[in-house]
């Protein structure tokens, strides 16, 4: 059996396939440590899994500003020591990154000791680590269709994104259970990613009310730092009490989404890997601010595969009642699922984990 170095922290969208990825490898008998920020989300995702191996380490992003870029050298430089000294002690057969500012420190130390560096890109663009750390890789993960320019196509191999075993298929009663929602009432989801969206959160507020005296109840992760938790019950027309939930943090994102009948969403390639997966429709709103808008990119891609809709941030507006009666009630919801059941077949974990032991052997 082989030991592995995992880097996949900053967001959730690196994490959860590097935990993905960490389950299968361990579940094999290899040994693995996975790298993760300092930042409040890894701890609060990484508690759920103590049966793996986590370390924090340095680091922040990168940025131009001079305090911002001082702080950024000074923590990559502690990151670089630190990882150096875990290469020579744990002796990985290899470092896999998932992009992120986690992931340049490991990558140079691996480099430096002769180990073999593979990475992974869940998104339509590739983000500047990738870009940047790109040729000191053997192997590249891409999504199909995506090049990284001036590295040779035999090193890439075109894969999605790995999702953890405990997202799949529930039964959806029981994970209404889980937050209280009716069983015979719709439910529309709001997920901002991991770190939340004020954009959306503000949306469902204003939707809340209405949607709750026509019979949807809504479940909103609101993001750590955006607000506590809150019940909102409300009569609707029919006479009947539905209750709708705002939830800073959910740790149980397998019954989240085998409750929703429709998520409206960010569109971070985990978000997507995760609808696809469980066969929730979407309604996706890239923001806008994303490195290389590549969440408008990654929208894009899905809708066209039949698997979402997309709306514009400065289209939130007409994401109303109107629209989600009409699109609801016209059997939108029952031809994306369809769409979706095809895409699912696809295991993208099965691929990597037999590319990366055979290759790191």
């Amino acid at each position: 059996m082989s030991q592995f170095l995992i880097s996949c922290g900053g967001t959730g969208g690196h994490l959860s396939p590097g935990i993905a990825l960490a389950e299968a490898l361990t579940q094999q008998g290899h040994s693995v440590i996975l790298l993760i920020s300092k930042k409040k989300v890894d701890s609060k995702l990484s508690e759920k899994y103590p049966q793996l191996t986590f370390q924090a380490i340095p680091g922040t992003g990168f940025t131009w500003k001079p305090l911002g870029f001082l702080r950024c050298v000074f923590t990559q430089t502690q990151a670089l020591l630190m990882c150096l000294k875990l290469v020579r002690q744990f002796k990985p057969k290899a470092v896999i990154g998932f992009g992120g500012f986690t992931s340049a420190a490991i990558i140079l130390a691996a480099r430096r000791s002769a180990i073999r560096v593979c990475l992974h890109e869940s998104n339509q663009v590739p983000g500047l680590a990738m870009r940047t750390l790109g040729r000191l890789a053997q192997r590249i993960y891409l999504p199909a269709g995506v090049k990284l320019p001036q590295i040779k196509s035999s090193i890439i191999v075109h894969v999605g994104m790995p999702v953890r075993r405990e997202i799949k298929l529930l039964d959806r009663q029981s994970s209404r259970a889980c937050f209280g929602l009716s069983a015979d009432r719709l439910v529309i989801g709001v997920l901002g990613g991991s770190q939340g969206a004020l954009a959306l959160n503000t949306w469902a507020r204003t939707q809340v009310k209405l949607l709750g005296e026509h019979g949807i109840q809504m479940l909103c992760v609101t993001g750590l730092g955006k607000g506590s938790d809150e019940i909102i019950e409300i009569t609707a027309q029919d006479g009947g009490t539905l209750r709708s939930l705002f939830i800073p943090f959910c740790d149980k994102m397998p019954e989240f989404l085998n409750a929703c009948d429709l998520v409206v969403s960010r569109a971070g390639a985990g978000s997507i890997a995760e609808l696809i997966h469980c066969q929730v429709p979407s309604i996706l709103i890239p923001y806008p601010q994303a490195a290389d808008n590549h969440q408008a990119k990654n929208a894009e891609v899905f809708e066209k595969q039949g698997g979402c809709v997309v709306f514009k941030q400065q289209q939130l507006t007409e994401l109303d009642w109107t629209f989600l009666s009409t699109f609801i009630s016209q059997n939108n919801l029952a031809q994306i699922k369809d769409k979706l059941k095809v895409l699912s077949e696809d295991n993208p974990l099965e691929v990597i984990i037999k590319d990366l032991v055979i290759s790191s052997s």
